[in-house]
């Protein structure tokens, strides 16, 4: 192509120009601007140069070579003369290279090779110049060496950083990574910590609600409570108030009946010597108090105590009235009768005078011979008297139990706890009563007589009282008697000793609660009939098993207890009954009489023997009641006693003797060895287990 044949012709014409035969250094840029320098600065020789001086040239002065021998004269005589010699290119590089300056700085300039001809130097010069050339050129060489090793530890180097910054950016993006799961990790910690906390917040809440709810709903019970216990209040309040309304119209009946009385006494006006109408006024009176009473009553509402205080005190002076009145009315009679009889007698002693005297006869009243004996078949019923006071105690326990029946069948929750707790607060300490120390037993008492008198007591870890209900009290005395009554019938009939820590506290209680003993006596009258002693009979028509329930057997399953049992039983019972009768609590007032004492035991040993003894049965009952109460009724009845027992060992053995079977003799025998016993010794002995002054101390 033409425009390539120019670009040849053109580079061909540059080459032949003296710039273009210059020689050009190709490592000159690594020598920087050392090149400029040596291009301004004056000529000098090299650095090495003296060291050439030094070692290089006497070395070579001393050994020259063989061929340079034959013309060292020569040589020596060419120093110093120049010579002419064409250069060549090596020449004029060596040349240009070590090119010098004239001494006044100015430079020569350079002119072509094969036009002028260059002054050589002397052969040591030129030897000089040529160990500084080799030199340099070792030193080049070294140099390049160096440079090429400098290259490749910086490869190195760059190839180490290149792989140590793969290596960091790895790191970094580990550690980035690690960051970003950490950070994760953290956030997720929050969030989870952040839902426990709502949760827990949740939670809390929801105590808190079910708190207020629980409170609230305490709340509205004890509301619900004040307002049946209000209900209950107003209630007891109307019973009340009818009650003493028809009280108060029974004392006005009878003050009207009174005063009728008061009335009607008129035709006894002319045996008095005063006037009546002082007595009929006041009793006018009274029956306005009570009549105005009952009309204030009718418009108020229901009468108040007070109210029927005030007409009960006017129905008492209205019967002192009546009775003033009487009095006055039986006194005026009597001294009208005497007066009578007076002036009967003088008319008799007038006509007697008269008439003269007569023959009067007597009469006289059968004797008995002092060795004569009436003898009276022994009773089967029991007296009237102590029938009566049997039923009056049955009929006030049945009261009793009519008293809390709301409480015994009341559905209410509430209810069924507080008569739960009561039951246990009567009956849990009754059951802990045993032979212990005197101090454990008067806790126990005190509990019992603390819980009778309306304070809290605790009972199962919760405060319990009989004010928490209005039949709470009638619960708690029956549920007390029966349970005494029940410790007789199982704990004492199997530990004899226990009747008598357990007789102390019934005493204690009897004497402090009366209606607590009357209980006690109707559960031990109705449990054991021979406590009273009643012999039930039969009645036409009743069925066995209501008759056996009756004479005291348990019947279970229409299966009657064997007899041991049902004997085991009643002495457990009659025990309990002798040791309550000589027994008293001795932290009481001992001024007041016991309430239920010997005289009560005296009544029952005497009536049991004026019955007809039951086969078993009786020697028994006298056995277990004269081992306990004996020593007691000996000291107390001392000869009366003596007799009784001399009664029972000549009279009563016979009967009972008469009417046991030879399978039925032992509580028999057991009962004749023992009275032998103690007439032999004349003495009753102490019982065993009777509590001293030292067990009070304990």
């Amino acid at each position: 192509m033409p425009s390539e044949g120019r670009c040849w012709e053109t580079l061909q014409a540059l080459r032949s120009s003296d710039k273009g035969r210059l020689c050009y250094h190709r490592d000159w840029l690594l020598r920087g601007e050392d090149v400029l320098e040596e291009c301004m600065s004056l000529p000098k020789l090299s650095s090495y140069s003296g060291w050439v001086v030094d070692h290089v040239l006497p070395h070579m002065q001393e050994n020259p070579p063989p061929s340079e021998t034959s013309t060292s004269a020569r040589s020596a005589s060419a120093l110093d003369q120049p010579a002419f010699v064409p250069t060549s290119p090596v020449g004029d590089l060596g040349f240009s290279s070590a090119s010098s300056a004239t001494p006044n700085g100015t430079k020569d300039k350079h002119e072509s090779a094969h036009t002028e001809p260059l002054v050589l130097q002397s052969s040591r010069g030129i030897r000089v110049e040529g160990c500084i050339r080799m030199y340099e050129l070792v030193h080049k060489m070294k140099g390049a060496e160096g440079l090429r090793q400098w290259q490749e530890e910086q490869e190195r180097k760059v190839q180490a950083l290149s792989e140590m910054a793969s290596e960091q950016l790895k790191r970094f993006d580990e550690r980035k990574e690690l960051k970003h799961h950490k950070e994760f990790q953290d956030l997720r910690e929050v969030m989870e910590k952040s839902s426990r906390e709502a949760l827990g917040q949740q939670e809390k809440l929801k105590a808190e609600h079910r708190h207020r709810a629980k409170i609230l709903n305490l709340k509205l019970r004890e509301a619900e409570q004040q307002r049946l216990k209000q209900v209950e209040q107003e209630r007891l309040r109307r019973e009340e108030g009818q009650v003493r309304l028809r009280s108060l119209y029974a004392l006005q009946e009878e003050v009207l009946h009174l005063s009728q009385q008061l009335d009607a006494s008129d035709q006894h006006r002319d045996l008095l010597r005063g006037d009546l109408s002082a007595f009929q006024t006041r009793g006018n009176q009274l029956c306005g108090l009570i009549s105005g009473i009952i009309r204030a009553t009718s418009e108020n509402g229901f009468p108040t105590a007070e109210d029927q205080a005030v007409a009960e005190r006017a129905l008492q002076e209205m019967r002192d009235i009546l009775g003033n009145l009487q009095q006055e009315i039986t006194r005026a009679r009597e001294d009208k009768r005497r007066q009578d009889e007076e002036e009967a007698r003088l008319k008799r002693q007038e006509s007697q005078m008269q008439q003269g005297p007569e023959a009067h006869k007597e009469s006289t009243a059968p004797s008995q011979g002092p060795g004569g004996k009436q003898i009276e078949d022994l009773q089967v019923k029991v007296q009237d008297s102590t029938m009566q006071w049997y039923q009056q105690l049955q009929d006030a326990s049945k009261q009793c139990v009519l008293a809390f029946e709301g409480l015994t069948n009341s559905k209410d929750s509430q209810a069924k706890r507080i008569k739960m707790d009561l039951q246990k607060a009567a009956t849990i300490p009754v059951s802990q009563i045993s032979t212990i120390a005197g101090s454990k037993l008067k806790e126990i008492f005190d509990k019992i007589h603390s819980l009778l008198s309306g304070k809290p007591v605790q009972s199962g870890g919760r405060s319990v009282s009989v004010t928490l209900n209005p039949q709470g009290l009638d619960f708690v005395q029956y549920k007390l008697a029966e349970k005494f009554v029940k410790q007789g019938e199982e704990e004492v009939a199997s530990h004899h000793e226990a009747a008598f820590p357990i007789a102390v506290v019934a005493s204690g209680i009897w004497e402090l609660h009366p209606r607590v003993g009357d209980l006690i006596l109707a559960h031990l009258h109705k449990k054991c009939p021979y406590s009273v002693p009643f012999y039930p009979a039969f009645k036409e028509g009743m069925a066995l098993e209501d008759y056996q329930k009756m004479l005291g057997y348990q019947v279970k399953d229409s299966k009657v207890e064997q007899q041991d049992n049902f004997l085991k039983r009643m002495s457990g019972m009659i025990r309990l009954y002798a040791a309550i009768i000589q027994l008293r609590w001795p932290y009481g007032n001992r001024q007041e009489t016991h309430p239920h004492g010997l005289n009560h035991g005296w009544r029952w040993l005497a009536q049991i023997l004026n019955m007809e003894p039951l086969s078993d049965v009786t020697a028994t009952l006298l056995f277990d009641f004269l081992e306990v109460c004996g020593n007691a009724l000996m000291k107390q009845y001392q000869v009366q006693f003596w007799k009784v027992i001399l009664l029972i060992k000549e009279d009563y053995f016979p009967r009972i003797e008469a009417i046991t079977s030879s399978g039925q003799m032992g509580s028999f025998i057991r009962l004749k060895q023992f009275l032998e016993k103690c007439l032999q010794h004349k003495e009753i002995p102490v019982p065993k287990g009777f509590l001293t002054s030292a067990f009070w101390r304990s």
